[in-house]
């Protein structure tokens, strides 16, 4: 049975810190101990900092940059960046989240994590997440993204153009000529893919 991550991450954020340092995470599946540790770096990073006392010590500020997610994965060198928005830091924003999942479901390995930049004119830094996936998938996880996440907008914009059309220009009009550049896209593609198939049985 797949783990609701959405709910999981919800449910976490609804605990208190004392009921949420009551699970035990190595009982935990891999998707339930990410949001885990999630709520967890998220609690952490809302907290305020320590003033330095006179011996010198301090808890030092959670850096802004530090990796939303445990441990690096090994491939995190030669990552592609295949999903961002500039929101505050706290938990991940829903289309984050979204495209996180969309990858898992698809059995891409992902990493988020959260950046500050400074940005040209702003009173104050801002903050950019990322969603990244291994170079060598990075084609495959920007298609499963448009799938999931844009392919849904693009429809609900395609349906809204559509309802303004007259009867007669419905008519008259075809998606393959409308859309002639998607429809080629999808011509190239199948066409090289084809190929280079055929180069490489050919030198076999």
């Amino acid at each position: 049975m797949a783990v609701d991550l959405k709910y999981l991450r919800e449910h976490y954020a609804s605990l208190s810190d004392e009921a949420l340092s009551e699970i035990d995470r190595a009982d935990l599946v891999e998707g339930a101990q990410r949001c885990y540790d999630e709520e967890i770096l998220r609690r952490e990073r809302a907290r305020p900092s320590i003033p330095e006392t006179d011996s010198g010590d301090e808890d030092p500020d959670v850096d802004p940059s530090e990796p939303l997610d445990g441990d690096n994965p090994e491939w995190l060198d030669e990552a592609a960046e295949v999903y961002s928005r500039y929101d505050r830091p706290g938990a991940a924003p829903d289309d984050v989240a979204d495209a996180r999942e969309a990858l898992e479901a698809a059995g891409i390995p992902c990493y988020l994590d959260l950046i500050e930049e400074a940005e040209s004119g702003a009173s104050s830094p801002t903050h950019r997440w990322r969603v990244l996936v291994p170079g060598n998938l990075n084609l495959h996880a920007t298609s499963v993204l448009e799938r999931a996440i844009f392919n849904t907008e693009f429809e609900a914009g395609w349906r809204t153009h559509l309802e303004t059309l007259s009867d007669e220009e419905l008519r008259e009009m075809t998606p393959e000529v409308a859309l002639c550049g998607l429809f080629d896209r999808v011509e190239r593609v199948t066409r090289v893919y084809q190929e280079e198939i055929a180069r490489r049985n050919s030198h076999r």
